[in-house]
This record gives C-alpha cells, structure tokens and sequence, in this order.
C-alpha cells in the first residue's frame, strides 16, 4: 500500500488512534525546568564503582571530535541546574520535536550529548541550539552499522556514555493490517524494535556493562489499546515495551530501563491528527490541552534522575489524562 509516513524523533500515531512520541533518557537528570536534584556525577546509587553511571567525571584526557577536552563538569551555569553533570548520553531522533526537547533537557541538567538523526542539517540546527557539550551522528537508525558508530562516537568523544534514550520511530505502514506491505511491516519493527536492542547491545557492551547507566524507551499511550490504521504502528511499539520489561531484568541491578508513553503531542509528525481539531481534541481531555514536546521530555529527566533510582521496567504515561477520560464530565 501507499500511506504517508514518518521517521524520527516526532510523535507517531499510537495504536489507540493518537500520536505517541520517541524519546527516552538517562540516569540522574532534572532537566531544563525545575530543581537539580542529586549531585553531579555517579549513577542510580550517587556513584561509585557499582552504581548505575559509574563514578563522577570521566576519563581523564576525554576529547571532542574537533580534538579539545569534554567538558563534562562544567558549573551549575544552566537553568536546569547542574544534576547530570559529567553524565555523558545519546538521544536517538534528536534533530526535532520530543528527541529534541530531551535533548535539551539532558543538557540543560548538565549532561553532554550525542544527538542523532536521518536529517544532517536538521542534526547541525539542534547542535548549535544544544550548546557545547552536544555533538552530532548523522544517520538511519535501521542501519547497524549507524547505532555502533553513535555509540563509538559518544564514547571518544566523552570517554563514557551514562544515558541512552531511543527515540527514534517510524508509524508505517498506516492503513488496515490486510492491506500492509510486509517488507514495510518489517521496517516498522526494525525501527522501533530491533535498533533499540541493537543500541542497548552496544552501549552495554560498551559502557554500561562496566559501569552502570540509565536507559529510556519511547513507546506510546497505545499500546493500552487498539485504533484505526496503526495496527504495525501499535504492534511494533507494544513488542518495544516488552522488551523495555526483559532487559529491565536482565540488566540490573547496574543498568535501569524504562519507558516512556507519550498521548496526542504538539509535532510535525502528529500534525495530521491534531492540526484539524485541536480544541476538540483539547477538551476532551482531562488537564484540557494537548501535550507539548516538553511535557514529555520532564517525564524522560525525572525517570533518569538520582529521583527515580528505585525504580526500573516501568512504563510512565504521559497523555493528559486521556485513559480516565471516560469519567470526565465537561464544565
């Protein structure tokens, strides 16, 4: 079939009929808005040798790219305060929309982050908003050979990689199951399934396995239910939240993984669902509005920090209120 479709870093169509988003995030953050909480370094446990990032700092003699140090402890100077500082992580889908705003939030908290993305300029735009400590891999999260260079990158760049968010998303094939693609089909769970495992792969093998880190996943607030025309959509994400749950498991206690479920946000992306109706959709929902970016990435910054070190395999919602709704009686 032929169905427009989108990739990367926005909000996609959830299995329940409204958007969800891509973004995920680290271990220790507060983000752009809000106290820090937590000092700078370390992991779940505050650091040391067996917390979840490892102990503060990175390796002496860290560089960037352009050959000059990681500045991976610089001052509380940012608005979000300074609680991932020399914290080091990797947001896939970044160029936009909710990759972007994670983006911001790890590095306003003080983090240096690889951002990655399909779209090169669109990743040199966010880098140059991002600030300093950001850097770019330009590339398609299908290919793996992309995700072992985001990793390779991140880790000669900063000398460690403390967080990974996985983002990145595609919503085809849109339409009835019956009239799907399969080859497209299996693009969808190659997405939004294989390359979160792949970069998890790589960041553990890596990083984390010696020294503990935080891992985000981005589902969707569909995966608690059905809708019309995202069917590979909602089957492909719900698969990302099981294994958001195994490698829970499996990677603790040095390594937490959770997810993140976005409702209808504010992207180009989800612009076909919202951009028609938003007061109705708005009013429908509980808290009376549609999510923005941000909303999301506050959600990513708490399940990272030193906050929520007590908790792994979670799937935290963030759609307004849309799943109670039923019981809303309007003004």
């Amino acid at each position: 079939m032929s169905a427009s479709w989108a990739r990367e870093g926005d909000a996609v169509v959830s299995a329940s009929g409204v958007p969800g988003g891509a973004s995920g995030g680290p271990d220790n953050s507060t983000g752009r808005r809000g106290s820090a909480t937590g000092g700078p370094g370390g992991g779940t446990d505050g650091g040391g040798p067996g917390s979840s990032a490892g102990g503060p700092g990175g390796p002496a003699g860290a560089t960037t790219p352009e050959g000059g140090p990681a500045d991976l402890a610089r001052p509380a100077d940012l608005a979000g305060g300074a609680a991932l500082a020399g914290r080091a992580a990797l947001v896939t889908g970044a160029s936009r929309g909710i990759g972007l705003a994670v983006a911001e939030a790890l590095t306003a908290a003080g983090a240096a982050v690889c951002v990655t993305a399909r779209d090169p300029d669109g990743l040199a735009d966010a880098v140059r908003r991002l600030g300093p400590r950001a850097i770019a891999c330009p590339g398609d999260v299908a290919d793996p050979a992309h995700l072992d260079e985001a990793v390779s990158r991140a880790l000669s760049a900063f000398g460690r990689l403390d967080i990974l968010v996985n983002n990145a998303a595609t919503n085809a094939p849109l339409g009835p199951l019956m009239d799907a693609d399969p080859l497209v089909w299996r693009t969808a769970f190659t997405v939004n399934v294989e390359a979160p495992l792949r970069l998890t792969q790589a960041a553990w093998r890596g990083w984390m396995r010696d020294h503990g880190g935080v891992i985000v996943n981005v589902c969707t607030e569909g995966t608690h239910g059905v809708g019309p025309g995202v069917g590979a959509y909602g089957a492909s994400k719900t698969a990302l939240l099981r294994l958001t749950r195994q490698l829970a498991a499996e990677l603790a206690p040095s390594v937490r993984v959770n997810a993140v479920s976005p409702g209808l946000v504010r992207t180009e992306m989800a612009r076909f669902v919202w951009e028609a109706d938003e007061p109705a959709l708005a009013a429908a929902l509980p808290l009376g509005r549609i999510g923005e970016p941000d909303d999301v990435a506050r959600a990513v910054r708490w399940l990272v920090s030193d906050e929520a070190s007590w908790i792994t395999g979670t799937d935290l919602v963030v759609d307004g209120g849309r799943r109670v709704r039923a019981a809303l009686r309007p003004a």
